[in-house]
């Protein structure tokens, strides 16, 4: 592996803890409704498990309600029971054919324990940075250790190496700041 391919792959890694973070933060209920929030609810349906986006369509009527409109009728209980075994603080309400999803107002407690999960998600993501800043740092020493790199080249590369991870890690925190921003304002 040359340089530039350790860079690309840092780079690889790094975007992927960020969009992770990203996906993770969407799910965090901010009182407003999103599909994002329940997309990925586990469904049992014909014979196995599938992702609640698999099996119908999910949209935002309001601010406050997330409808869920399976487009089997067939699967509308299975519906239900997973929403409500998903554990989302979310009582969902079958009207007709479409499972509706009214968002409860959110309590001072509960808006902080979303905050502390938002901290988590991002600190999650930033572990993967770390990982991906490690692993590039590991294969500069050995390219230097095979004499395919001179001494100045590595800490050269090092140094980019961490502004990258540093530029991350900022991007991480503000995502985190805009979340905690949506939470606990009211």
């Amino acid at each position: 592996m040359d340089e530039d391919a350790i860079f690309d792959h840092m780079d690889e890694q790094t975007q992927k803890a960020i969009d992770h973070a990203i996906h993770e933060f969407a799910t965090v209920n901010t009182g407003k409704a999103s599909p994002s929030m329940v997309e990925d609810v586990m469904v049992e349906a014909y014979g196995g498990m599938m992702a609640l986006k698999e099996l119908s369509a999910i949209s935002t009527p309001d601010a406050r309600t997330i409808a869920v409109q399976p487009w089997d009728k067939t699967v509308l209980k299975a519906v239900e029971k997973a929403i409500q075994s998903a554990n989302l603080g979310i009582n969902p309400v079958i009207v007709g054919e479409v499972v509706r999803l009214p968002l409860p107002e959110l309590t001072r407690e509960r808006r902080q324990e979303l905050a502390k999960l938002a901290h988590k998600y991002a600190e999650e993501a930033k572990v993967g940075v770390r990982k991906g800043r490690h692993d590039a740092m590991d294969a500069m020493k050995k390219l230097q250790k095979d004499s395919e790199i001179t001494e100045d080249d590595l800490k050269r590369n090092e140094k980019e190496i961490q502004n990258k991870t540093d530029a991350a890690v900022k991007e991480i925190e503000s995502l985190l700041a805009a979340k905690e921003k949506d939470l606990l304002t009211v």
